[in-house]
């Protein structure tokens, strides 16, 4: 029987293992391999032996799964890790979604006999500003 902390860190280590996995191949590939730790040179190693008797896939699978039973233990999981549900083998093409706009709200029509509210102009506004300023630049003058 699997206890549900065990199962956590199983998911745990196996999300970890796949993002590890993936930074370690693309430092490798941008020749950043000397940054890497030991334990990352070892299961790179250990890839290239796998991707020389399997497809790239496979090799990636076994390496993770290798790099997965490793972090179980050191994360503290008792026994052998547990098998976790297989990754959807369905390709992600395009995760993105479309921006959309969001509604502009309409104004409310009013009903056919309430009156309208009188909007002031924009204009008429600014006047009454400059009046203000020009008032009270007159008023601090004297």
């Amino acid at each position: 029987m699997i206890r549900a902390a065990d199962m956590l860190i199983a998911r745990r280590a196996d999300t970890r293992a796949r993002a590890d996995f993936a930074t370690w191949k693309m430092m490798a590939k941008l020749n950043g391999i000397t940054a890497l730790p030991g334990e990352a040179l070892t299961f790179l190693e250990s890839y290239k032996a796998l991707l020389k008797e399997m497809p790239e896939d496979a090799a990636s699978e076994a390496t993770i799964h290798l790099i997965y039973k490793s972090y179980y233990a050191k994360m503290g999981g008792v026994g052998a890790p547990p098998e976790l549900p297989a990754r959807s083998s369905d390709p992600v093409t395009d995760n993105v979604t479309a921006f959309k706009r969001p509604p502009v709200p309409r104004n409310k029509p009013t009903a056919p006999g309430a009156p309208a509210k009188p909007r002031l102009p924009v204009g008429l506004i600014f006047a009454c500003l400059v009046v203000v300023y020009v008032g009270i630049r007159y008023y601090l003058m004297q």
